[in-house]
């Protein structure tokens, strides 16, 4: 059978017989993430239990992982020969770059370091049988496709972030955590130890760490919008020992993952805050925080405080070999600051222009100490706030715009944007599932994400390490929870990171994840599947209106109803566009080979006399939520009740916007509606007001009632005869202090406009 030398986009089994006529399997290749380079040929080779490894010490960590990993996964015993050899290539440049070579004749894996050797055995792990991840392998013999690759990584950082501080997990955990980042080929582990909720890491010099700052009294329950809020009065909390730690270092450093430690400074520090008062500005007794905000106990600049922060640090650096150490630095408010005569004198002391130069003093302090320690600091974007400090590296979570004002400073960034890869945010629109921060961020908005912005020139591009995919873990009490919330959007990131952006195709990628489903399930991680549910949008040209279905998985049958009935294998095949003209409840469902597949997409839509006209804004949605466009405000679907971020909310960042709604003639209407998101926990604030305009003509003010809900509706009645609609949305201004993201834009969050 003549095999393709193209990498092809489905999985397909080759049966051959070995010599002894038996019949073996071969598998396309379906690396995550995507090699930089593959070439298939024709052939196999056979690993059996006759089959010999040699690998020199220099690779003793990717030879023992591979031996263990097929003698663990399999009845073989490797014995010691020339069937699989590591060879060292001085010729490869990059140090985890490698190169593997499957031929008939055996398995070459060549790199220049050990670092490169471990990657190519990830390759190679993912051309073997699952069977082997779950230890069932049954044969006695695995067929292994010929195959040559060539590989490095687009960026030096590739890291995921774990906040163990709102929720705790098991040591077991975390290095199964560790594990899946080591098979991804993902290098940095960013465990977020510290925070308001909880003091997660044991420091024997201050042992009321462990015993008040470990623990808080108890946990909110549901969203932190919900109103009224409430608590479920049971103690929560605990920390990691030092030998734990070293336990988790040690395990990671095995796997060639850096394991970066967070100690938040000066705020999100209420836990330190709690077990020593005298760290605060007040001296006043604070419980450890009870659910998710920004509050006003930050550490005090004094020098009490700061010889509280070197002797952590010094307990710190002796558990963490890191380069770097992140000290936080998002979200400080600066009250009680203001209202600190220590302060105030300090600022002028040294000559500070105000608060934001305190905290400066402060970051740049604590560098200098880190520094003359050998270490390096990193931090959240909020640490360019007054000068950046010297030598620090920046993790730009807000936008792009702190990457991009730290690059312009040659200074080395690390992309966290919220808007891609903030994996507390709901990954599908199905109402079903877990509760999450908000938002919307799906697989394929993951996997286009660029971590170059397109502000920076060549030489500023330079200072981009990489990216990082961040879980925060406020509505994620269990680990299986945070591994449906990951799983597999970090499939996705680390495709971005690794692979070369000119390779990437997500059809092709979507292939290779529907194909890691097995792997993931051998693996026993909960993983979320949303590749059988489907997408639409509404498409009006001309004066024709018609409903677009898709999905990510070829070769399927899509059938769909209007009625609100659940669609069967009777039901309409979906073929083309499904034309719309009035209101109706479509339901859709993928089926292959007369098997319903996932769950019933649901879609409800209003149709009202806007659907379909011309609409315009004379400013743009930030490119973070532009939802469905401007088409999107009147198309006759509403956003959801509880997630900002789906593609029917358009989000503003600090904006007025007029809208102007053409109907092309004289048309006679009786009401407006809409309504904004209300959500203060994400920056997210109604309007205090909006303006409707007539032909150019009447205008009125309509006030939005004050809401405490997620959801803040407006309607203005008014009969009148005209062409065109204004709305002019008028932005909230800053937040307040006190509040989440106090002292920043607000956002404006708009969804449908209803014009009947």
């Amino acid at each position: 059978m003549q095999i393709k030398t193209s990498l092809l986009c489905l999985v397909f089994v080759t049966i051959i017989f070995s010599c002894s006529k038996k019949p073996v399997q071969t598998f396309s290749p379906q690396i995550i993430p995507k090699p930089l380079k593959q070439s298939i040929e024709q052939g196999y080779f056979l690993i059996s239990d006759e089959t010999s490894l040699n690998f020199d010490k220099e690779f003793s960590v990717a030879g023992n992982f591979l031996k263990n990993y097929i003698e663990s996964g399999t009845s073989f015993q490797l014995k010691s020969g020339n069937d699989i050899v590591f060879k060292k290539d001085e010729s490869i440049k990059n140090d985890e770059g490698y190169k593997l070579e499957v031929t008939d004749k055996g398995i070459i894996i060549r790199a220049k370091t050990d670092h490169g050797a471990f990657y190519a055995v990830q390759s190679l792990r993912q051309l073997l049988p699952v069977e082997l991840e779950s230890k069932s392998f049954s044969e006695d013999e695995i067929a292994v496709q010929n195959i040559t690759i060539q590989d490095e990584p687009q960026f030096a950082y590739r890291g995921m972030h774990l906040d163990v501080v709102r929720h705790m997990f098991s040591v077991d955990f975390i290095k199964k955590y560790i594990d899946a980042l080591g098979m991804l080929k993902m290098n940095t582990f960013h465990w977020h130890l510290t925070d308001d909720q909880g003091w997660r890491i044991e420091i024997k010099k201050y042992p009321k760490l462990q015993e008040i700052a470990a623990y808080r009294k108890e946990t909110l329950i549901g969203h932190y919008n919900t109103q009224p809020q409430k608590f479920d009065g049971k103690r929560y909390g605990g920390y990691y020992t030092q030998e734990e730690i070293k336990e988790v270092v040690t395990y990671a450093q095995a796997r060639f993952v850096t394991v970066i430690p967070e100690i938040h400074i000066p705020g999100h520090s209420q836990a330190a805050i709690a077990a020593y008062p005298e760290l605060g500005c007040t001296g006043k007794q604070v419980e450890v925080a009870t659910k998710g905000g920004v509050f006003e106990a930050v550490y005090c600049p004094k020098e009490e405080t700061f010889a509280f922060l070197e002797a952590v640090f010094d307990e710190v650096l002796e558990l963490f070999p890191s380069e770097y150490i992140h000290i936080g630095g998002a979200k400080a408010t600066k009250t009680r600051w203001k209202n600190c005569d220590h302060c105030q004198a300090l600022i002028q002391k040294e000559g500070l222009k105000d608060e934001n130069g305190l905290q400066n003093y402060f970051i740049s302090r604590m560098e200098n100490y880190l520094n003359s320690k050998g270490r390096q600091i990193m931090g959240w974007d909020e640490i360019l706030e007054g000068n950046l400090a010297p030598k620090a590296t920046i993790m730009s979570w807000r936008s792009y715009g702190g990457a991009v004002a730290a690059a312009r400073k040659d200074h080395n960034v690390v992309l966290t944007p919220r808007s891609h890869v903030y994996f507390d945010y709901y990954q599908s629109e199905n109402k079903h599932e877990p509760l999450a921060t908000g938002g919307f961020l799906n697989l394929e908005k993951v996997y286009v994400f660029n971590p170059i912005s397109e502000k920076l020139t060549n030489k500023e591009a330079k200072y981009v390490l990489g990216a990082q995919g961040n879980v925060l873990t406020e509505y994620m009490p269990s680990s299986e929870q945070v591994e449906y919330m990951v799983f597999p959007r970090i499939l996705a990131l680390s495709e971005v990171v690794w692979s070369s952006s000119e390779r990437k195709n997500y059809k092709d990628f979507i292939s290779r994840v529907e194909n890691f489903h097995k792997r993931m399930d051998a693996l026993d991680i909960n993983f979320a599947n949303h590749l059988y549910e489907l997408e639409g949008e509404m498409v009006s040209k001309g004066n024709e209106t018609e409903y677009i279905l898709k999905t990510s998985t070829p070769g399927k049958v899509i059938h769909y109803t209007l009625d609100g009935s659940d669609p069967t294998i009777d039901s309409e095949i979906y073929k083309s566009g499904i034309p719309i003209s009035q209101s109706a409840i479509l339901k859709a469902k993928i089926f292959s080979e007369n098997k319903a597949l996932g769950t019933t997409f649901n879609q409800t839509i209003n149709w009202h006399k806007a659907v379909g006209k011309k609409i315009t804004l004379d400013v743009q949605p930030h490119h973070a939520y532009p939802g469905s466009g401007s088409n999107g405000l009147i198309n006759g679907i509403s956003g959801s009740n509880e997630r900002y971020g789906d593609k029917e909310w358009l989000g503003f960042w600090g904006e007025n916007v007029e809208i102007t709604i053409d109907f092309g003639i004289e048309t006679e209407i009786n009401s407006i509606s809409t309504r904004f998101h209300n959500g203060h926990g994400q920056w997210i604030y109604a309007p205090e007001k909006i303006e409707v305009e007539f032909d150019d003509k009447e205008v009125f003010e309509v006030a939005v009632p004050i809401s405490k809900t997620l959801l803040a509706p407006v309607t203005f009645k008014q009969k009148v005869t005209t062409r065109f609609i204004k709305l002019r949305v008028f932005n909230a201004g800053l937040i307040p202090e006190g509040k989440r993201g106090s002292e920043n834009p607000s956002w404006t969050f708009i969804d449908e406009i209803v014009v009947e």
